[in-house]
C-alpha cells in the first residue's frame, strides 16, 4: 500500500513528539490537522496506532513496528533535505573542474597545496581536456577557457593578464641549424608541434606583424598531445616549439633555452573561469576563485 508521504511525516512527529501538539509545534501545523491526518493513516492501515489517555500517548505493537520500518528512512530524508541546503555554503563539500593542462600548469598547480591547507575539507576533481567542455551535461561546477568564449547563461571571472607566447630552442639547436630571424624562416627547422587531444588539430602557430596576425603552416618530425613535452624536446635539442612563456622562463632565464621571433608574438587572451549563475553563491567555488587570484 503507497501511503501519502505527509500521513507518514505526522506519523513519526508524534511518535518523537510523544503527543499530538507537540507533533503540531515540530510541523508547524495545527494539534487538528495532525489529528486529521493520524485518523486517515490509521483507516488506511486498518489498525490503531497509538494508544491515548487523557495524559498521554503511545504507540501499539503495528505503531512500534511502522516507527521500526520508517524511521530510518525518515532520518535519512532529514539528512538528505540539511544536505541539499547547505551544500556550497560553507567551506566543505566537492568542487568538480574541467581545464587544460597548461591552466592548471600556469594557474593551479602551485596554489593547491595551500587552498588544501586552509581548506581541508573541501575535495576537488581535476577533469584535464583541452576541449570546450559542456560543465552541467559532465557534472561539473566550473570550466576554465582563454578568451571570451563563454557561453551567455555563464559567469566569467578573469583569473590572469593576457598569456605571453614564445618560441624557443636550446642553444645547441641554434648554433647547429641557425637562428630563424623572422617566420617563413621556420619552414627549414624542425619544429615540435602540439596536437589537440579533443579535436586532433594541430595548434597553429600565430605571428604577427603590422597589428596583422597570420599563421605559419610549420613542419616537424616530433608531434605531442602535451605542451610540458615540447619544452623537454626542444631542451634536448630536437627542435623549436612554440608555446606558453610561463611554461619556460625559468629555462630561458638559466640559458637552457633561448627566444627567437619575439617582435612578431603578441600575447593570448586572458584566461577565465566560468561556471552557471547558479554557483555564484557556492562557496568551495567563491573561495577556490579568491585563492587563485590572491597574488601571496
Amino acid at each position: 500500500m503507497k501511503l501519502p508521504l505527509s500521513t507518514l511525516e505526522v506519523f513519526n512527529a508524534i511518535a518523537q513528539q510523544s503527543s499530538l501538539r507537540g507533533a503540531a509545534q515540530a510541523l508547524g501545523i495545527k494539534p487538528s490537522t495532525v489529528s486529521h491526518q493520524l485518523k486517515k493513516l490509521e483507516e488506511q492501515i486498518g489498525t490503531a496506532l497509538f494508544i491515548r489517555t487523557t495524559r498521554s500517548i503511545s504507540l501499539t505493537e503495528a505503531g512500534r513496528a511502522l516507527a521500526r520500518s520508517t524511521g530510518p528512512a525518515f532520518e535519512q530524508l532529514s539528512e538528505g533535505l540539511y544536505s541539499a541546503k547547505t551544500a556550497g555554503h560553507d567551506a566543505r563539500g566537492s568542487l568538480k573542474l574541467a581545464l587544460p593542462e597548461f591552466a592548471y600548469s600556469l594557474l593551479v598547480r602551485d596554489k593547491l597545496g595551500s587552498f588544501h591547507k586552509k581548506y581541508p575539507e573541501i575535495e576537488i576533481e581535476l577533469s584535464m581536456t583541452d576541449s570546450m567542455s559542456d560543465i552541467l551535461a559532465e557534472g561539473l561546477h566550473a570550466g576554465f577557457r582563454l578568451g571570451g568564449l563563454i557561453a551567455q547563461d555563464m559567469v566569467a571571472i578573469n583569473l590572469s593578464e593576457p598569456l605571453k607566447i614564445a618560441v624557443v630552442a636550446s642553444p645547441e639547436y641554434l648554433n647547429k641549424h641557425g637562428t630563424p630571424l623572422e617566420p617563413s624562416d621556420l619552414l627549414n627547422h624542425n619544429c615540435l608541434r602540439y596536437r589537440h587531444q579533443s579535436s586532433g588539430q594541430w595548434a597553429p602557430w600565430i605571428f604577427a606583424e603590422a597589428d596583422s596576425p597570420y599563421p605559419v603552416d610549420v613542419r616537424g618530425k616530433l608531434t605531442v598531445n602535451s605542451s610540458p613535452a615540447t619544452i623537454e624536446l626542444a631542451l634536448q635539442g630536437l627542435g623549436l616549439t612554440y608555446t606558453f612563456r610561463d611554461y619556460c622562463s625559468q629555462a630561458i632565464a638559466n640559458g637552457e633555452l633561448v627566444e627567437v621571433l619575439g617582435e612578431y608574438l603578441t600575447p593570448l587572451p586572458c584566461m577565465n573561469i566560468y561556471f552557471p549563475r547558479e554557483y555564484r553563491t557556492m562557496i568551495p567555488l567563491r573561495l577556490f576563485i579568491e585563492h587563485l587570484k590572491d597574488e601571496g
